[in-house]
């Protein structure tokens, strides 16, 4: 039997506005950790070791991944440029397109994605267990701030580290292209270097590093927020970790789409 047209659209609006007031809920909580972190990031309450430490867990141990993504993006845009554009453009464009591909996008674009998973992931379901295991009450009750040592500490690690292994992800992935150039096409390094100094800018290496600041701080913030947000046990934890990497890989994206209208016009 079918609904009565008042129900299905008293429904819609009931599910609008959950939508709405949810969006509200994590803009409001995202808002208010990141003003927490900077006061306490000003007041000198964040432990340098603490960020150091995290420097560590962020870069270092994923050079790795980002090594492993970045030639693999490489080779395949060098591979896709050269069957596109050897037949019909001077061979040295494949430098450019290479060049401009890996530093513009893939490159801040694949290491934030592969930060997500590593280490967006990974943050919110430490902070999730740590929340109802209540270990997060432990340190209001003794009287310690968690967002001075959970959040700010992951958050400055981020910025600081982001763009690091993104200029490590750039050399790689030109690296990689280059040779596969030479291996698939025989374009020689110096054709290579040629076409990408060819229309090289430096607002170009601005743009990459301007997004690996900028997912540097997304990643950390959304995770720690939605690990601080846990609720109902193990099974909370799984499904707040699966909702972050969601939130984080979107977020990402959307942040991505809005980069190229205002740097690049």
């Amino acid at each position: 039997m079918a609904l009565p047209l008042s129900n299905v659209v008293t429904g819609w609006f009931a599910k609008i506005g959950r939508s709405y007031r949810v969006t509200l809920d994590h803009a409001g909580g995202l808002g208010k950790l990141t003003w927490d972190s900077a006061v306490a990031i000003v007041s000198l309450k964040v432990r340098f070791r603490d960020v150091l430490n995290q420097m560590y867990i962020m870069g270092i141990q994923s050079l790795p991944i980002v090594f492993v993504t970045a030639s693999l993006a490489g080779i395949v845009t060098s591979q896709q440029g050269g069957y596109q554009l050897i037949s019909s453009s001077p061979g040295y464009v494949l430098g450019t397109l290479v060049v401009q591909s890996v530093v513009l996008e893939l490159g801040p674009l694949l290491t934030a994605i592969v930060l997500v998973g590593r280490i967006g992931a990974r943050i919110t379901a430490e902070l999730g267990t740590m929340v109802v295991s209540e270990q997060i009450d432990a340190f209001k009750s003794l009287g310690r701030d968690p967002v001075a040592i959970l959040a700010a500490p992951r958050i400055v690690a981020g910025i600081l580290t982001m763009p690091l292994l993104v200029g490590f992800a750039d050399l790689v992935g030109i690296y990689a292209g280059m040779q596969m150039a030479s291996l698939d096409v025989g374009l020689a390094p110096e054709r290579f270097f040629y076409g990408a100094r060819l229309f090289w800018h430096n607002w170009d290496l601005f743009y990459g590093f301007s997004k690996s600041i900028v997912f540097g701080f997304v990643i950390p913030l959304i995770s720690v927020h939605m690990g601080l947000r846990t609720r109902g046990g193990a099974e909370g934890v799984g499904l707040q970790t699966t909702q972050a990497v969601m939130f984080m890989i979107l977020t990402i994206l959307i942040l991505d789409a809005m980069f190229p209208p205002l740097l690049l016009q």
